[in-house]
Protein backbone atom coordinates (compact mmCIF):
# COMPACT_ATOMS: atom_id res chain seq x y z
CA UNK A 1 0.00 0.00 0.00
CA UNK A 2 1.53 3.27 -0.96
CA UNK A 3 -0.22 6.87 -1.40
CA UNK A 4 1.01 9.80 -3.45
CA UNK A 5 2.79 11.94 -0.86
CA UNK A 6 0.76 15.55 -0.67
CA UNK A 7 2.97 16.73 2.51
CA UNK A 8 6.73 17.20 3.29
CA UNK A 9 7.23 15.59 7.04
CA UNK A 10 10.34 17.59 7.72
CA UNK A 11 8.45 20.59 7.05
CA UNK A 12 5.07 19.33 9.12
CA UNK A 13 7.09 18.58 11.69
CA UNK A 14 8.86 21.90 12.44
CA UNK A 15 5.74 23.95 11.57
CA UNK A 16 3.44 21.52 14.09
CA UNK A 17 6.55 22.69 16.59
CA UNK A 18 6.72 26.59 15.99
CA UNK A 19 3.06 26.92 15.51
CA UNK A 20 1.60 25.14 18.43
CA UNK A 21 2.27 26.35 21.38
CA UNK A 22 2.25 23.93 24.85
CA UNK A 23 0.78 24.85 28.19
CA UNK A 24 3.85 24.71 31.18
CA UNK A 25 2.11 21.81 32.31
CA UNK A 26 2.52 19.45 29.21
CA UNK A 27 6.24 20.86 28.89
CA UNK A 28 6.89 19.76 32.54
CA UNK A 29 5.86 16.56 31.53
CA UNK A 30 7.12 15.90 28.54
CA UNK A 31 10.86 17.01 30.25
CA UNK A 32 10.69 14.49 32.64
CA UNK A 33 10.80 11.83 30.30
CA UNK A 34 13.17 13.44 28.34
CA UNK A 35 15.35 13.81 31.70
CA UNK A 36 14.89 9.91 32.67
CA UNK A 37 16.21 8.88 29.21
CA UNK A 38 18.78 11.39 28.99
CA UNK A 39 20.12 9.85 32.57
CA UNK A 40 20.02 6.41 30.81
CA UNK A 41 21.25 7.25 27.32
CA UNK A 42 24.27 9.34 29.86
CA UNK A 43 24.98 5.93 32.03
CA UNK A 44 25.74 4.07 28.20
CA UNK A 45 22.35 2.09 28.66
CA UNK A 46 19.46 2.04 25.34
CA UNK A 47 16.15 3.43 25.97
CA UNK A 48 13.07 1.66 24.58
CA UNK A 49 9.99 3.86 24.54
CA UNK A 50 6.45 2.24 24.12
CA UNK A 51 3.66 4.03 23.77
CA UNK A 52 0.93 2.38 25.06
CA UNK A 53 -2.89 2.82 24.60
CA UNK A 54 -6.13 0.59 25.03
CA UNK A 55 -6.00 -0.33 21.34
CA UNK A 56 -2.84 0.48 19.87
CA UNK A 57 -4.72 1.76 16.71
CA UNK A 58 -4.25 5.63 16.59
CA UNK A 59 -2.84 7.63 19.33
CA UNK A 60 0.30 5.23 20.54
CA UNK A 61 0.31 4.66 16.57
CA UNK A 62 1.18 8.30 15.95
CA UNK A 63 3.33 8.39 19.22
CA UNK A 64 5.43 5.83 17.66
CA UNK A 65 5.91 7.24 13.95
CA UNK A 66 6.44 10.84 15.54
CA UNK A 67 9.18 9.39 17.91
CA UNK A 68 10.90 7.39 15.27
CA UNK A 69 10.93 10.25 12.85
CA UNK A 70 12.07 12.76 15.50
CA UNK A 71 15.29 10.89 17.05
CA UNK A 72 16.55 10.69 13.44
CA UNK A 73 15.62 13.59 13.00
CA UNK A 74 17.81 15.24 16.18
CA UNK A 75 20.72 12.20 15.69
CA UNK A 76 19.75 10.55 18.38
CA UNK A 77 21.81 6.64 18.89
CA UNK A 78 20.87 3.76 21.64
CA UNK A 79 16.32 4.63 21.54
CA UNK A 80 14.05 2.21 20.27
CA UNK A 81 10.07 3.07 19.54
CA UNK A 82 7.88 0.63 19.95
CA UNK A 83 3.70 0.77 20.46
CA UNK A 84 1.58 -1.78 22.32
CA UNK A 85 -2.01 -2.09 23.89
CA UNK A 86 -4.32 -3.59 26.03
CA UNK A 87 -6.12 -5.15 23.01
CA UNK A 88 -5.06 -6.23 19.43
CA UNK A 89 -7.22 -4.29 16.66
CA UNK A 90 -5.37 -3.07 13.68
CA UNK A 91 -3.24 0.59 12.98
CA UNK A 92 -6.41 2.46 12.03
CA UNK A 93 -7.09 3.25 8.37
CA UNK A 94 -7.88 6.96 9.56
CA UNK A 95 -4.31 7.08 11.29
CA UNK A 96 -2.59 5.67 8.20
CA UNK A 97 -3.86 8.45 6.22
CA UNK A 98 -3.23 11.10 8.14
CA UNK A 99 0.56 10.18 7.92
CA UNK A 100 0.65 9.66 4.23
CA UNK A 101 -0.85 13.12 4.09
CA UNK A 102 2.07 14.67 5.81
CA UNK A 103 4.57 12.58 3.76
CA UNK A 104 4.59 8.94 5.78
CA UNK A 105 5.08 6.04 2.93
CA UNK A 106 3.34 2.93 4.26
CA UNK A 107 4.18 -0.40 2.78
CA UNK A 108 1.96 -3.54 3.28
CA UNK A 109 4.90 -6.30 4.66
CA UNK A 110 2.34 -8.57 5.58
CA UNK A 111 -1.36 -8.88 4.47
CA UNK A 112 -4.15 -9.24 6.91
CA UNK A 113 -7.67 -8.55 6.87
CA UNK A 114 -7.38 -7.72 10.45
CA UNK A 115 -4.65 -6.14 11.18
CA UNK A 116 -2.03 -5.58 8.23
CA UNK A 117 1.79 -5.09 8.87
CA UNK A 118 3.14 -2.04 7.41
CA UNK A 119 6.90 -0.99 7.10
CA UNK A 120 6.57 3.19 7.09
CA UNK A 121 9.24 5.35 5.53
CA UNK A 122 9.57 8.89 4.48
CA UNK A 123 11.64 10.66 2.29
CA UNK A 124 13.41 12.59 4.78
CA UNK A 125 15.57 9.66 6.65
CA UNK A 126 16.48 6.33 5.04
CA UNK A 127 15.65 4.40 8.21
CA UNK A 128 12.44 2.44 8.31
CA UNK A 129 9.53 1.37 11.13
CA UNK A 130 7.95 -2.07 11.36
CA UNK A 131 4.06 -0.99 12.88
CA UNK A 132 0.77 -3.21 13.37
CA UNK A 133 -1.39 -3.02 16.51
CA UNK A 134 0.06 -5.45 19.32
CA UNK A 135 -0.32 -6.22 22.71
CA UNK A 136 2.41 -3.92 25.17
CA UNK A 137 4.15 -7.18 26.05
CA UNK A 138 4.52 -8.54 21.83
CA UNK A 139 8.02 -10.48 21.36
CA UNK A 140 8.98 -7.21 18.93
CA UNK A 141 8.97 -4.68 21.87
CA UNK A 142 12.50 -4.42 23.22
CA UNK A 143 12.32 -4.72 27.38
CA UNK A 144 12.62 -2.99 29.47
CA UNK A 145 10.94 -0.10 28.16
CA UNK A 146 9.68 3.19 28.99
CA UNK A 147 6.00 2.69 29.29
CA UNK A 148 4.26 6.14 27.91
CA UNK A 149 0.11 5.85 28.14
CA UNK A 150 -1.56 7.58 25.85
CA UNK A 151 -5.18 7.60 26.39
CA UNK A 152 -7.16 7.92 29.90
CA UNK A 153 -7.88 3.82 29.47
CA UNK A 154 -4.82 2.40 28.89
CA UNK A 155 -3.34 4.50 32.35
CA UNK A 156 -6.66 3.16 34.35
CA UNK A 157 -6.12 -0.49 33.05
CA UNK A 158 -2.74 -1.02 32.95
CA UNK A 159 -1.83 -0.66 36.64
CA UNK A 160 1.07 -2.88 36.82
CA UNK A 161 3.71 -3.24 33.87
CA UNK A 162 6.33 -5.32 35.15
CA UNK A 163 8.55 -4.58 32.17
CA UNK A 164 8.36 -1.01 32.37
CA UNK A 165 11.56 1.06 34.39
CA UNK A 166 9.37 4.33 34.22
CA UNK A 167 5.93 5.11 34.00
CA UNK A 168 4.97 7.79 32.28
CA UNK A 169 0.95 9.54 31.45
CA UNK A 170 0.87 11.55 28.49
CA UNK A 171 -2.42 11.64 27.25
CA UNK A 172 -3.87 13.08 23.78
CA UNK A 173 -7.20 14.09 22.41
CA UNK A 174 -8.38 10.36 20.70
CA UNK A 175 -10.15 11.63 16.93
CA UNK A 176 -11.89 8.20 16.69
CA UNK A 177 -15.08 10.12 18.00
CA UNK A 178 -15.02 11.94 14.82
CA UNK A 179 -14.89 8.94 12.57
CA UNK A 180 -18.14 8.88 9.61
CA UNK A 181 -17.90 12.65 10.55
CA UNK A 182 -17.29 15.88 8.36
CA UNK A 183 -14.86 16.57 10.94
CA UNK A 184 -13.23 13.55 10.50
CA UNK A 185 -9.79 14.67 8.20
CA UNK A 186 -9.70 17.40 10.33
CA UNK A 187 -9.52 15.80 13.52
CA UNK A 188 -6.97 13.51 12.76
CA UNK A 189 -4.93 15.73 11.00
CA UNK A 190 -5.36 18.03 14.66
CA UNK A 191 -4.09 15.13 17.11
CA UNK A 192 -1.04 14.04 14.13
CA UNK A 193 -0.14 17.77 14.51
CA UNK A 194 0.12 18.24 18.48
CA UNK A 195 1.90 14.41 18.44
CA UNK A 196 4.35 16.00 16.22
CA UNK A 197 4.87 18.89 18.18
CA UNK A 198 5.13 17.16 21.19
CA UNK A 199 7.75 14.61 20.02
CA UNK A 200 9.41 17.51 18.42
CA UNK A 201 9.70 19.16 22.20
CA UNK A 202 10.79 15.59 23.71
CA UNK A 203 13.27 14.53 21.69
CA UNK A 204 15.20 17.79 21.19
CA UNK A 205 14.84 18.55 24.95
CA UNK A 206 16.78 14.78 24.86
CA UNK A 207 19.35 16.36 22.48
CA UNK A 208 20.10 19.04 24.69
CA UNK A 209 20.50 16.53 27.94
CA UNK A 210 23.56 14.16 26.83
Amino acid sequence: MQSSITGNTENFFKNAYNSLPLSEARKKSLTSIAKKAAEELNHGNPVNFNFICTHNSRRSQLCQVWAHFATHHFKLKNIALFSGGTAVTSFFRNTVKTLQEVGFIFHLSAFSHKNPTYLITNDGHDSSLLAFSKLVDDATNKKPFFAITTCNNADENCPFIPEAIHRFHLPFIDPKAYDDTDLQEDKYMETNRQVAAEMYFLFSSVSKLI
